[in-house]
């Protein structure tokens, strides 16, 4: 009897994790094909067919598992790794290497990225000018839809961005889960305003040298994108300080102590985005009726964003990127997705599935052309 119930049941919880999935397939369909899907050259259909079966599948999981975390890291991660693959392999066919030169940014041709826009506020209201060598409208990551598209993440996520949507993150949520058990146990919680400090660092010397600072000297991220070329002590120090940040912050400490640190202490957008969580309709919320204060929730936070005092006040902070690692790891489900106004505790089920849905769908749309990209050059490598 006991296992005909289960089977039952889980024959329910399959039916409707399908019913849930079958949304974000005709979404995520219309959105890689345009609608119009075309079979005629075979590694592009295969690499088409391949990232939109990972997206629902890893979608669908969500759903029939009640994991959030587990899946939404794979698809984050493989985003991170994709994007660094298609740029890095797009920057060697054209320029044949990955840095790019003075006549690149004279002509505009660098690659917007959303770290550049807490720069570029003071220099264009001020001097009314883009201190960013990119282009405005047109080719490949260019500005007014790279802006676009991180205002509507910020409206609707928060610094859920952080998470769901960013770039680079999945390069240091990646390196956190190498090791089962963290080697450095202990980190001040102080360290968790310092980006709060490099934003303003950067958007003061920015605004001051009508260039971005932080993409010109600190950004970790230029070891796996592109660099200036090295071509005197000044580029050559500022190779080693990319290569040194990116090795310590995205690689070494993450394994160190399963924390994504880089997030955490340096990126100057990670505290335009903490400071977003106020408007967003999505956040965690704990329920201190069902609470029995394990902490397991503070134990498994990456980003530092859950402490004891918090527990006890039965309120997440607003440094949470709404990953969901905390959520799977609460026995009890004391912890969960809500929507501000609602009660902790009340309609659980329907603000998960919704922000789900609007994060997921953000998240698969937004890394889609960065997969599908990788996936041809790897068979075209092949094959």
């Amino acid at each position: 009897m006991d296992n005909t119930l289960k089977i039952t049941g889980m024959r329910k919880s399959f039916g409707i994790s399908l019913l849930y999935t079958l949304p974000m397939f005709l979404v995520t369909f219309m959105f890689m094909t345009g609608g119009r899907p075309n079979f005629a050259d075979p590694a592009s259909a295969l690499a088409m067919l391949t990232a939109f079966l990972m997206v629902n599948v890893l979608y669908f999981f969500m759903h029939f598992t009640g994991k959030t975390d587990r899946y939404r890291a794979i698809l984050f991660i493989i985003f991170a790794l994709s994007l660094s693959f298609t740029l890095i392999h797009n920057m060697v066919e054209v320029r044949k290497s990955m840095s790019f030169s003075r006549a690149d940014i004279l002509e505009c041709k660098i690659p917007f990225c959303h770290l550049v826009i807490p720069m570029m506020i003071l220099p264009a209201a001020f001097t009314k000018s883009i201190i960013f060598p990119g282009s405005i409208i047109g080719g490949f990551a260019n500005i007014s839809s790279m802006v676009v598209l991180w205002l509507v993440a910020t409206v609707v996520l928060g610094r859920g961005f952080c998470s769901w949507g960013c770039f680079y993150g999945g390069w240091d949520d990646g390196f956190s889960r190498i090791r089962k058990r963290p080697v450095i146990k202990k980190i001040s919680e102080l360290w968790k305003w310092m980006p709060f400090a490099v934003l303003i660092m950067v958007a003061l010397t920015s605004a001051l040298a009508l260039m971005p600072t932080y993409c010109s000297w600190i950004c970790p991220f230029k070891a796996v994108t592109e660099f200036e070329q090295v071509t005197s002590v000044e580029s050559a120090t500022k190779a080693g300080i990319f290569l040194s940040l990116f090795g310590g912050l995205v690689v070494v400490l993450p394994v160190m102590t399963r924390k994504r640190t880089q997030c955490s202490f340096l990126c100057p957008m990670g505290a335009v985005n903490t400071l977003s969580n106020k408007i967003t309709p999505f956040t965690l919320k704990i329920d201190r009726q069902t609470c029995n204060e394990c902490l397991k929730c503070v134990e498994v936070c990456p980003l530092f964003a859950l402490t004891r005092e918090d527990i006890k006040a039965g309120k997440v902070s607003i440094f949470c990127s709404k990953c969901g690692k905390c959520v799977d790891a609460c026995s009890k489900k004391a912890i969960h997705y809500g929507i501000k106004g609602i009660p902790p505790g009340k309609m659980k089920n329907f603000s998960r599935n919704l922000f789900l849905f609007v994060s997921f769908l953000f998240m698969a749309v937004f890394s889609a052309g960065s997969i599908i990209n990788s996936l041809q050059s790897l068979l075209k490598l092949i094959f």
